[in-house]
């Protein structure tokens, strides 16, 4: 027994409380009375020792310390609730896998392919959680990720799908139009639009075609994601680098443009991969063969 852990009931009578505001509302949620969450909030701090809210006649505000304490028990019963979906999923639902996919792959590639994949093998649930950066798969509710690398993840093992071969500057045909070269690069005169997780990719860009890097490259704003980065150039906010492969259908409707042909090679690719020391259930072997089907057709 976990004697340093409060009852489960308590925490999630005070999650509930801490994000609705109100005893009331956290007790509609729960199908519990008022009085109900009260206690139980009421003995979640004897427990503690620590006064989590201040209660001034009907009104209730979270301390500091309540604040902070609420934020932490929301995350751990968030994952809790996908831990036991991924569990529920895998057992009483029939097949299924889980797999994490970083954002704009997931929503421009992979998702509008996936109705091809149900056709074939309506059996199989397949559920997407977007994540951007390594994990280890023993800290995490997946059974495969589709993630871009250099290589394999260590301690995982995996296939390489495709090369982004490489990023391509589009922006808007206005701004094209109306942008004069300066600087030294022919698109020197736009606003440069930066990926945040890749920094660096201007610079690079600008040493790879020999042009001058200045202050009108390295400024512009920041965003997330390739989606947006993308959306912004066809908005005619700036000029941005995204991989050829998702600029494809936009250059062909029309709604941006190759202001130069320059380009920046990319060496890194698009890889699945899943747990090295854990059998692949025969779900997720299906879902990796028809994707290596999907990149070679």
């Amino acid at each position: 027994m976990r004697k340093g852990i409060p009852n489960l009931s308590a925490l999630q009578a005070f999650e509930a409380t801490a994000r609705l505001g109100t005893f009331s509302r956290a007790a509609e949620e729960l199908s519990l009375t008022h009085s109900a969450v009260y206690r139980q909030v009421a003995s979640l701090e004897a427990r503690l020792g620590v006064q989590l809210f201040t209660r001034v006649r009907r009104r209730i505000a979270l301390t500091d310390h309540g604040a902070e304490y609420a934020g932490r028990i929301r995350h751990h019963l968030d994952q809790i609730e996908k831990d036991t979906f991924g569990l529920v999923s895998r057992t009483g639902m029939g097949r299924s896998v889980h797999i994490a996919v970083v954002p704009t792959l997931a929503t421009t590639w992979l998702i509008p392919r996936l109705a091809g994949f149900n056709r074939l093998h309506p059996d199989i649930t397949v559920s997407l959680s977007v994540r951007t950066l390594p994990f280890q798969f023993k800290d995490q509710p997946f059974d495969g990720a589709l993630y871009h690398a250099d290589h394999v993840w260590p301690g995982t093992r995996g296939v390489l799908l495709f090369r982004e071969r490489e990023l391509i500057p589009v922006c808007a045909p206005s701004l094209a139009q109306a942008s004069r070269e300066q600087a030294g690069s022919p698109i020197g005169g736009m606003p440069h639009l930066h990926l945040n997780s890749r920094p660096d990719a201007w610079r690079l860009w600008y040493t790879e075609n020999h042009f001058l890097f200045g202050p009108q490259a390295a400024g512009g704003p920041r965003y997330e994601l390739f989606s947006m980065v993308l959306a912004a150039a066809q908005a005619g906010l700036g000029v941005g680098l995204v991989p050829r492969f998702l600029a494809e259908e936009p250059l062909q409707q029309g709604l941006v443009v190759t202001p130069t042909p320059a380009v920046l090679p990319v060496t890194q690719g698009y890889y699945f991969g899943y747990p090295e020391r854990v059998s692949r259930s025969d779900a997720l072997r299906t879902f990796q063969t028809w994707l290596q089907g999907v990149v070679s057709a």
